[in-house]
């Protein structure tokens, strides 16, 4: 059972890398055509701005759960470091515990300001409902929540293959 969870956390992981990274490509590509069509071309797009801004939401709340469950989140470990490991122990087990409270609290209540501006539509683009605009919110604080849940039950993943892949292929490069 735990293999299974494992590999259908891998799965979600990898989503969440695919997801953030199209974020950032698309974003990329859609600044400059913006600037491209004003300057060059003398007619300003109005969607690439705020579709930009959009997509920097999903990459923030989407790769910021992949983020955590690579370890790669920012961390101040100078108290933490100092304590015995029993101590430092208890204080990661807090720290989790506090982290998904802060989980639950993004899905909750990112899901009913969803709900609760399901209805407007966006000035910017008028075919795109403002609640859809705030689903990376609890959108990732589930997928952080997964995450939180699997380092509390199973232990720390970031050591996973999938994980460390870039390390992986560096390594077999070598070889």
């Amino acid at each position: 059972m735990k293999n299974l969870l494992l590999r259908i956390n891998d799965k979600i992981y990898m989503t969440c890398i695919w997801v953030a990274g199209l974020s950032v490509l698309a974003i990329s590509l859609m600044i400059p055509w913006g600037v491209f069509a004003r300057y060059v071309l003398g007619t300003g797009s109005s969607w690439p701005e705020p579709t930009a801004i959009l997509l920097m939401m999903v990459f923030t709340f989407i790769g910021a759960a992949a983020s955590y469950r690579a370890g790669a989140h920012m961390a101040v470990a100078m108290l933490t470091d100092r304590m015995p490991p029993h101590l430092r122990s208890a204080a990661s087990i807090f720290s989790q515990l506090l982290m998904g409270l802060i989980c639950i609290f993004m899905t909750i209540w990112g899901f009913k300001l969803c709900m609760s501006t399901w209805n407007q539509f966006m000035a910017a683009l008028p075919d795109l409902r403002v609640g859809v605009t705030y689903l990376p919110i609890p959108v990732g604080g589930l997928l952080t929540l997964i995450f939180v849940l699997e380092k509390l039950l199973l232990g720390d993943q970031s050591k996973r293959r999938v994980v460390q892949f870039d390390l992986v292929e560096e390594s077999e490069g070598a070889a």
